[in-house]
């Protein structure tokens, strides 16, 4: 079965999740950030499109977390990516990240956080491996058999981060 012949569940959760941080991130630019509300977002700092200065990638090699609160300024978004500018050590930063760069977007003010597993490029045509879910072919599915790995797919609930009253 080729890439072709799959619905990708996996893409269109993904775009869904990235559009609740979009949307999050469009709310704040147009009213500001609520009561007690604030956002951590890590990021990874070598995904192509970061714009950091090299300083931060230095000292953050492979991962960031910016926590966006009380100081920050022209915050955007966009379709593909976020941009804002905060202050390291007095000193007021542009930093550009693409939404596909984003790890882990929380709000920690309501328990609510995202967890994105970025899909690499070697995971075959647009980043997807069946064979990671464990599905292998149709013969290693009959023999009841989980694929290379022995990956299987998992489920998350999310009502670990609700709320609770």
């Amino acid at each position: 079965m080729s890439n072709q012949d799959v619905l990708r569940y996996d893409k269109m959760v993904e775009g869904a999740l990235r559009g609740v941080v979009r949307q999050a991130i469009k709310e704040v630019m147009a009213d500001g950030l609520p009561g007690d509300h604030h956002f951590y977002i890590t990021f990874m700092t070598d995904y192509p499109g970061v714009k950091i200065p090299d300083y931060l990638r230095e000292r953050y090699p492979g991962e960031m977390t910016i926590v966006l609160q009380y100081q920050f300024y022209d915050l955007s978004v966009d379709e593909e990516k976020m941009g804002v500018v905060l202050s390291f050590n007095n000193v007021p930063e542009q930093l550009v990240v693409p939404l596909a760069a984003i790890s882990i977007f929380a709000d920690p003010s309501v328990n609510f956080a995202l967890q994105f597993q970025p899909l690499g490029d070697d995971d075959g045509p647009d980043g997807f491996d069946p064979e990671d879910l464990g599905f292998d072919e149709d013969e290693d599915k009959a023999k009841g058999k989980k694929g290379k790995g022995e990956k299987t797919g998992e489920v998350v609930s999310l009502d670990q981060f609700r709320k609770k009253d």
